[in-house]
């Protein structure tokens, strides 16, 4: 467990109760504390001397009295279950870039490496409904900043986020996950593998406590968070009304340097990248374009447009022996079920348990006709 320096567990989980109450935020919180010198002490203040504070009504006072220690004790409890912890803005771990921006985050929850989170890292954002040529370019642009010692960050979503991360662990690098729900929930279920591997070699954070469900209004907080923790963010694919878009804007609120991938004029999930750099924002031609941008080294050359594309394909390191041979089969080029069977010499539900699972990383899509090629 992290917190404030010299803080007790007691007075953290006072300090998480106070979290939980409706509407508290960042700075009412800070006000609260500051008032009443301690979190413990805010929690038993009396109605009338937290309801005469700057921003707080008799109604927040209400609330803030129904607050229990014993919540914030529960928090601690299931983050200990689970071997999370937590980061609160005094503690020298907590990002120092998110302290920057506005709405800063009032804690949080860390799984994982939290060492992650002080280093060099870029946001890779994108579509759930991404093309081909979005999800190479998603896939070779994070493996080239994994390989320069680049942290990825990104939103745990479908699609690109998820390639995202897939791709900079298969490259030995590291990446961190902002999620929209609590520690404990997997959203969306098809990410439990990803989630599996983001705590054993990368690190996941969110706001939300344990077992709390994603609803609406957290997926803009999470994008904040997103560009908040990155120096660069790079929008790889975005239709007109993708959140990937609405990372962009908080990037660009928090005065943080916003890249796109252009893509062909007659794709819709090119029109938001292609909108973005026809408004300034610095096209994307390969990982270089990127270490420039935050001011490293440019390790990785740029590639031209034309390949970006075309990545040399590195095996995922962590394949079973069935996923390696189907890997091997699907090189060359795309291949239907019927031939992936006879080459696996393996059962054909054992195959298809095999690609249902390379497809949910990212690695396979499948095609119509039951044609399975890498993605």
């Amino acid at each position: 467990m992290a917190g404030a320096p010299g803080w007790s567990r007691d007075e953290v989980a006072a300090y998480l109760a106070l979290a939980q109450v409706p509407g508290i935020g960042a700075a009412r919180l800070h006000t609260l504390v500051a008032a009443f010198e301690t979190a413990a002490a805010a929690v038993h203040a009396p109605h009338g001397a937290i309801a005469a504070l700057p921003g707080f009504s008799r109604a927040a006072a209400t609330a803030v009295r129904a607050s229990s220690l014993r919540a914030g004790r529960e928090i601690l409890a299931q983050l200990d279950r689970l071997g999370a912890g937590l980061l609160l803005p005094g503690d020298p771990a907590f990002p120092p870039l998110l302290r920057e921006i506005p709405d800063a985050p009032a804690l949080l929850y860390c799984w994982g490496d939290g060492t992650l989170l002080g280093r060099p890292a870029v946001g890779v954002v994108g579509s759930r409904d991404h093309t081909p040529y979005g999800a190479e370019a998603a896939r070779q642009l994070a493996a080239g900043l994994a390989s320069a010692g680049v942290v990825v960050v990104s939103g745990m979503a479908r699609g690109i986020d998820a390639i995202a991360h897939t791709a900079a662990l298969d490259a030995g690098g590291s990446s961190v996950g902002i999620l929209a729900n609590g520690f404990g929930v997997i959203y969306p279920a098809a990410n439990r593998a990803l989630y599996e591997r983001m705590v054993a070699r990368g690190c996941l954070i969110t706001e939300l406590p344990p077992g709390e469900r994603p609803h609406a209004g957290a997926f803009p907080r999470r994008n904040r968070l997103i560009s908040g923790l990155a120096g660069v963010t790079v929008v790889v694919e975005a239709a007109p009304t993708s959140g990937a878009l609405i990372t962009a804007d908080c990037a660009l609120d928090q005065g943080r340097a916003v890249l796109a991938v252009p893509g062909p004029i007659t794709s819709p999930t090119s029109v938001g990248c292609n909108k973005l750099i026809q408004q300034g924002a610095k096209p994307v031609l390969g990982p270089g374009d990127i270490l420039e941008e935050l001011g490293l080294p440019r390790t990785v050359d740029a590639e031209p447009a034309g390949r970006l594309g075309t990545p040399p394909r590195a095996r995922p390191p962590d394949l079973s022996e069935l996923q390696r041979r189907l890997w091997d089969t699907l090189l060359a080029e795309p291949k239907h079920v019927d031939v992936l069977v006879a080459a696996a010499a393996q059962d054909a539900s054992a195959v298809l348990a095999a690609l249902t699972e390379l497809e949910m990383r990212g690695v396979v899509q499948q095609r119509p006709g039951m044609v399975f090629g890498l993605a």
